[in-house]
């Protein structure tokens, strides 16, 4: 039996790690092993396609590396098991599925190019487009994969340490259509790069760190005015300390009615999970704010032990109220004021952005100038950073960084 064939067989009898061959790559590369005794032009099609793939990947140069990668992250029973620290209660035919596997796509993903176009039966009639057919290099699997008879271990390592599937993979999600889906491109903002605030920034930190040692947390509200860095705080959170197994989950407030479905999907998944409810706010006609009230205290869908709750709002009682709500038409107005101004009590932490006065919207600007290296004289930097306030309408850290990036671009002029 030749190389290529042999290849497609063991790649058919994957069991534990049967998931990779459903990855566009992997499926393609069986489509091409399997082609070796089909007519020229399928063989053909199905090498194009394989090595399309490869170029669309960034791989071509390292396959095995790719192949090995894929596998890593493929979610299974093995991975689940070794990110929850229970690799050891498999048994010991799961182990040995899950060895012949890893061993299994090892070998695969080191066979050349040139050895399948040898083992194609119709070779002779390819003619010279044989010797024009791009080539892709095998290169070397990933680190976990290089020592087999330590491989098992490597790979619970690995999976006890960042999650499994897609949350090895990533660390910022997004709740959408009732699932998880996971956002690439993660806002990549540093807790270095906030300037002042830092009394406030230092509870959110303090009460996440508390989160990932085991340690009572709380449910967080970060309040005030717009631009004071917020949001930028909960992000800067989350890339600062995802290697230590946080994650963070968007929920846009409209869907908090899926929450009891979010907890589910996250409470088994051996991972820190903060859920993020960005600008945060209800009309006082809008009941769904009832919803969060039963999330974060009282309701009978509880929240996991590995997920809190943090979100922003520009009000500290986020539920809007006017005079017409505390004279209006209801019996008993001081229960519905009351019920109102419940929903911010329950968040057990607290955190107050308020607007910066002069003296602390300029040491933020010249923070930045400094971090940017702007060369440009106190004087003339507080006046335009004034002036440019004046037209922005108010002080913010976000209106010093937006005038820092104005002023960069006319230096650059």
């Amino acid at each position: 039996m030749n190389a290529a064939k042999e290849a497609a067989l063991l790649m058919s009898s994957l069991s534990i790690y049967r998931g990779i061959t459903l990855r566009t790559v992997a499926k393609a590369y069986y489509e091409l092993l399997c082609s070796v005794n089909k007519p020229v032009f399928e063989f053909a099609q199905a090498w194009g396609n394989f090595v399309s793939l490869l170029c669309e990947r960034n791989c071509i140069d390292n396959f095995s590396g790719y192949l090995t990668e894929t596998a890593l992250y493929d979610e299974n029973i093995f991975s689940r098991a070794a990110a929850a620290g229970r690799e050891k209660e498999l048994s010991s035919r799961t182990i040995n599925a899950i060895r012949r596997d890893l061993s299994v796509i090892q070998k695969i993903s080191m066979i050349s190019p040139d050895r399948i176009l040898n083992d194609y039966l119709y070779r002779d009639e390819l003619g010279t487009v044989a010797n024009n057919l791009p080539r892709w290099n095998c290169g070397q699997p990933i680190r976990e994969f290089l020592h087999e008879d330590e491989i098992i271990d490597d790979l619970a390592e690995f999976y006890h340490k960042h999650g499994c599937g897609m949350f090895a993979r990533y660390r910022a999600f997004i709740w959408r259509n009732k699932s998880i889906e996971p956002v690439p491109y993660p806002d990549p903002i540093a807790i270095g790069s906030l300037k002042s605030y830092d009394v406030q920034r230092k509870l959110v930190v303090d009460n996440t760190k508390a989160f990932l040692d085991g340690v009572q947390s709380n449910n967080c509200l970060l309040y005030g005015d717009r631009g004071t860095g917020k949001s930028s705080t909960v992000k800067a959170i989350l890339n600062e300390y995802y290697t230590e197994g946080l994650r963070m989950v968007e929920m846009p407030k409209d869907r908090l009615s899926d929450f009891p479905l979010l907890a589910e999907k996250l409470a088994e998944v051996p991972l820190k999970f903060i859920i993020f409810i960005d600008d945060l706010s209800f009309s006082s006609d809008d009941k769904s704010y009832a919803q969060l009230k039963a999330v974060l205290e009282g309701g009978l869908a509880v929240r996991p032990e590995n997920t809190l709750i943090y979100a922003t709002s520009n009000r500290r009682h986020i539920v809007k109220e006017s005079f017409a709500d505390r004279t209006g038409d209801d019996i008993h107005i001081n229960d519905t004021i009351q019920e109102t101004l419940s929903l911010s009590d329950r968040f057990g932490l607290s955190v107050n952005f308020s607007k910066p006065s002069k003296e602390q919207y300029l040491e933020i600007v010249f923070a930045l100038a400094r971090e940017k290296k702007i060369m440009v004289s106190i004087e003339e930097l507080t006046e335009k950073a004034e002036r440019f306030a004046i037209e922005r309408g108010g002080r913010s850290p976000r209106c010093a960084r937006q005038f820092i990036s104005a002023l960069e671009t006319s230096l650059s002029l």
